[in-house]
């Protein structure tokens, strides 16, 4: 696939995640209640939200995941992200970074990045093109991770699994052996966060990962934009039947975040908790099942189209939603938080017991 194409593919992924149907069909979070602290017995102005993930201290237990670049209109979005992001004091990534690494598309809608103080930069690319798709393929090596991290400053490395995206798309890649070393061979370099896109991370493949050198997972489950449907929606709008009917069937296919996030604790690695946290109690209650962090995405990616002042407002009024939920359940620190008590009910309960 020529660079033109795969600039066009990210533009229209952002089309359809702002203009279509894409969530998932069940909030999976609010399957999570906190318990009320009705006598917390701390003043509000003592909630301290600040957290530490892979040596870089946030004031906030949040992460912009990786969604764009790529495209022209890509810049302007990872501008405002990156501007906020560093203004508020919180991780953020970038999505992947092939059409600037491999075909020299549109480096700038990344590197904005690189002008702003994020606490915690990850660089991104795809597990599928870290290993041969066809005879002769250029993967991405090592030189070209570096490069990756490079463009954004980055401090950390991300790598997603997209596997349920790439059967669906129309142009998708699917061949998946052999990633799992590829993987292990670039986190002997680089800090390495691997992070699914929306259909979660189960504790056998968490377990792999970490024994293969990975310093950090993201579980990025089901409940939150579906990939499955995205491309749905392109196939639509291809003609491709097969594909948008695959889409349909499988859209809401994966682990939810939140049973996603207790899979994967045992294996003793930060975790980020993303996949449809939409506000500050979201975030809270990834953080008392044991998540480091909680991760956003599309429940920012509407705003920071916008402006950079509407992006910084978002991410304020999130940050602001987590010490209020801290603060009701007596938490002082996000580890007192972490042993906040919490019921789990609906769906997620049925995970949990099975």
């Amino acid at each position: 696939m020529d660079g033109l194409d795969l600039s066009h593919r990210k533009a229209e992924h952002v089309k359809v995640v702002l203009g279509r149907e894409v969530e998932g069909r069940y909030r999976y979070w609010n399957d999570i209640q906190l318990v009320h602290n009705a006598l917390p017995e701390i003043d509000f102005e003592e909630v301290d939200a600040s957290t530490t993930l892979l040596g870089k201290k946030l004031r906030a237990p949040l992460m912009i995941t990786g969604m764009t670049g790529g495209f022209p209109d890509a810049a302007k979005i990872n501008e405002n992200l990156a501007h906020a992001a560093a203004d508020v004091g919180i991780a953020m990534g970038v999505g992947s970074e092939r059409a600037a690494i491999l075909k020299g598309q549109y480096p700038d809608s990344y590197s904005v990045v690189a002008r702003h103080p994020v606490p915690l930069k990850f660089a991104n690319i795809g597990a599928p093109q870290i290993i041969a798709q066809s005879p002769g393929d250029r993967i991405i090596t090592a030189d070209d991770a570096r490069a990756a991290m490079g463009l954004i400053g980055a401090d950390a490395l991300a790598i997603h699994l997209n596997f349920l995206q790439e059967m669906v798309q129309p142009e998708g890649d699917r061949r998946a052996r052999g990633a799992l070393a590829r993987i292990g061979e670039l986190a002997a370099t680089f800090p390495v966060l691997v992070k699914e896109t929306g259909a979660g991370l189960s504790r056998s493949v968490a377990e792999r990962l970490r024994d293969h050198g990975v310093r950090a997972l993201d579980v990025s489950g089901t409940g939150g934009t579906s990939f499955a449907a995205v491309e749905h929606w392109r196939a639509v709008d291809q003609g491709a039947e097969r594909e948008a009917r695959l889409g349909r069937t499988f859209w809401d296919w994966g682990i939810p975040s939140p049973a996603a996030v207790r899979e994967v604790l045992p294996v003793g690695l930060p975790v980020v908790a993303s996949g449809g946290v939409r506000s500050g109690l979201d975030v809270a209650r990834a953080v008392a099942l044991g998540a480091t962090a909680a991760g956003i995405a599309g429940g920012v990616l509407r705003v920071a189209a916008s402006s950079y002042e509407e992006t910084r407002r978002e991410l304020e009024q999130i940050i602001h939603e987590v010490r209020v939920a801290m603060f009701l359940t007596g938490s002082r620190t996000v580890a007192d938080l972490q042993r906040a008590p919490y019921v789990v009910t609906g769906e997620t309960r049925a995970w949990l017991q099975r």
